[in-house]
């Protein structure tokens, strides 16, 4: 399992101010199942149409790809620098960041290589 942390785009309803303890708990709960995982990321996408148009950065190097979702469930692909094309699918949650109309969220899926240049 790969987990995504990313910064995404403005929600559809007003914005409200996350409870403390919830943030800290998403921080803990965060670390927790991050410190089992073999690959750990952050990255960010800009919505276009249905589809969000992203870029990343994980322990394995730096990615971009296309993604689309509905509610908690997305699905995408991406290529990293070694030209590799991968296929995922996660399920997450996010909350809203102060009122600067962006979020924060954390997700958990997995992903299967398609297409490795390297491999004849």
């Amino acid at each position: 399992m790969s987990p995504i942390v990313s910064v995404l785009t403005p929600p559809a309803r007003p914005l409200r101010r996350a409870p403390a303890r919830f943030l800290a708990a998403c921080a803990l709960s965060s670390t927790l199942l991050l410190g089992g995982c073999a690959s750990v990321g952050v990255g960010f996408g800009i919505p276009v149409g249905p589809f969000s148009i992203g870029v990343g950065a994980s322990n394995s190097g730096v990615s971009a790809g296309v993604s689309t979702g509905v509610g908690p469930v997305g699905v995408g692909v991406g290529v990293n620098q070694r030209g590799q094309v991968s296929a995922g699918a996660g399920v997450g949650t996010s909350t809203p960041v102060g009122n600067s109309g962006a979020r924060v969220g954390v997700g958990v899926g997995t992903s299967t290589v398609i297409h490795d240049p390297d491999t004849r």
